[in-house]
């Protein structure tokens, strides 16, 4: 049986009451305080960007229907514009995706590769969305609990019944952990829709009478909602790495192995034919070729920083790889360096810096299903996740059904706000959504659909691979995306710029 769900937005009483968290005003300090700044690692590009930070909380209510109810303080971040008063345009908000990714962390990772013409003209801005970092942040005690059964079912023929029972077990344990941790109506309320809310008050407290935004994939949902939800306070939106928004739970992880999928096809071909260092003989071969490479580590996995890589880590460390095309080139050697006796010390540079990036992994794991559960129609039956899977093993042969089975922790998820997926945002100025051709992570399809249903978007293209295409340092794209939200020059219709690889 189907969870049941309320789908639309708060009435609009209780919108008015909601009011009364409009009107704030950011409280602006220093993110980090001399010490750290002594302490931190150097950043390329610009010594002094951590310098200029400045970190700030907006009160948001954990439920927008109880405005009288508990509270949230999302924390936000600010690097001030650097060029002179008559150039200023007011904040441009980022969103980086996930969901699971916090904005504030991000920006004291270093600075962002933007031009010095946007840098010059906003205040930079991003936040952590409601659940995330330091907005209220959490990790469900079990959230490693779907690792095993799926490593069970990546090396099992089929997926006979007692493996399905411990896939449902280790999906309710996750499940119930996220409960205990922060309690049902947490879980009820990190749906994107309330997201937008919150992004409403940020923008107001900001002190900006309209929004200026860029999202990146699962922010390009953020952002499509906020244009549905407030036209009215929109200035400009680059939505890139378009999500979908009109189908379930299954059907996107069906459709992300496709993607992944695709990009993968891409890479094996750039290996072949420009890689420095390939493992592959040829695009028949290759498959066999990576089963061979994976069966290997199967056998004797690399041992990193204490660490066990073996084959999924490294099917998930290659899945993560393509969404950077510019690491193409160190993937490609990485494979045609996993042989037996062949493991130099550049394998244990590259699998450790992925070590590296995964320890917080719990905290990630456990935003993401909460906001993926929330935001997505789901069935109760495993047995439509096992269809799924199946589904999503034939469309995307090397990385199989693991993303729909992801999500079994949805079929038992606390009832959400649903907002609803068919977006048209009639009312709001142009939009320019961005699509990159060959994405191993939002199919470009789905560029496709979000810039038709919105009524008032363009579709951009970037000809290559990797996940997204702004701030990746590709000239073309930065140009035109740059034009649009500087002075709201819009592409025409069915522009794109060539892929590097």
């Amino acid at each position: 049986m189907a969870l049941v769900v309320t789908a639309g937005f708060a009435p609009l009483d209780e919108q008015d009451h909601a009011r009364s968290f409009y009107g704030q005003h950011v409280d602006w300090r220093p993110c980090l305080s001399p010490e750290e700044l002594a302490e931190a690692e150097p950043v390329e590009g610009d010594p002094d960007w951590r310098a200029r930070l400045e970190c700030g909380t907006v009160t948001v209510p954990v439920d927008h229907g109880d405005p009288g109810g508990a509270t949230i303080e999302t924390a936000v971040v600010r690097h001030p514009a650097q060029g002179p008063a008559d150039q200023y345009r007011g904040s441009l908000v980022f969103n980086f995706g996930g969901p699971g990714r916090a904005g504030v962390a991000r920006f004291e990772s270093g600075p962002l590769a933007l031009s010095r013409r946007v840098r010059d003209s906003f205040d930079l801005v991003s936040f952590d969305p409601r659940g995330v970092g330091e907005s209220a942040g959490f990790t469900c005690p079990a959230w490693d609990a779907m690792e095993r059964p799926l490593e069970e079912v990546a090396a099992a023929d089929a997926v006979d019944h007692d493996l399905l029972r411990d896939l449902e077990r280790a999906a309710r344990r996750f499940r119930w952990s996220c409960e205990e941790e922060v309690g049902t109506d947490f879980l009820a309320n990190m749906g994107t829709v309330n997201v937008v809310r919150d992004l409403d008050l940020i923008r107001d407290a900001l002190g900006d009478e309209r929004l200026s935004y860029v999202g990146f994939s699962y922010g390009t949902y953020i952002g499509a909602l906020y244009a549905e939800m407030f036209p009215e306070n929109t200035r400009a939106l680059v939505l890139d790495g378009a999500l979908q928004t009109q189908r379930g739970v299954i059907a996107d992880g069906v459709e992300q192995g496709q993607g992944a999928q695709t990009a993968w096809e891409s890479f094996v071909s750039y290996c072949l034919d420009r890689a420095p260092e390939c493992p592959f003989t040829g695009a028949e071969e290759a498959p066999s070729e990576a089963e061979a490479l994976l069966t290997g580590l199967d056998a004797e996995p690399v041992v990193v920083r204490g660490h066990s890589v073996g084959r999924p880590e490294m099917l998930a460390l290659l899945r993560d790889s393509l969404k950077t095309e510019r690491q193409w080139e160190s993937v490609a050697r990485l494979l045609a360096r996993l042989g037996p006796g062949e493991r130099d010390p550049f394998v244990q540079a590259y699998l450790g810096s992925h070590v590296t990036r995964r320890d917080d992994s719990g905290a990630t794991e456990s935003a993401f299903t909460a906001v993926q559960c929330a935001d997505h129609t789901r069935p109760g039956d495993v047995h439509a996740f096992q269809e799924g899977a199946r589904r999503a093993a034939k469309v995307s042969p090397f990385f199989g059904g693991d993303e729909v089975w992801s999500f079994l922790p949805c079929a038992s998820w606390p009832d959400t706000e649903l907002a609803p997926g068919d977006l048209s945002a009639l009312l709001a100025p142009p939009i320019l959504v961005v699509g990159t051709r060959h994405d191993p992570a939002t199919p470009y399809v789905w560029a496709e659909e979000l810039a038709d249903q919105l009524a008032t978007a363009t579709l951009f293209t970037y000809e290559g691979g990797g996940h997204t295409a702004y701030t990746g340092g590709r000239p073309c794209v930065d140009g035109v995306v740059d034009a649009y939200l500087l002075d709201g020059v819009v592409p025409a219709d069915g522009a794109s710029c060539p892929g590097e690889l």
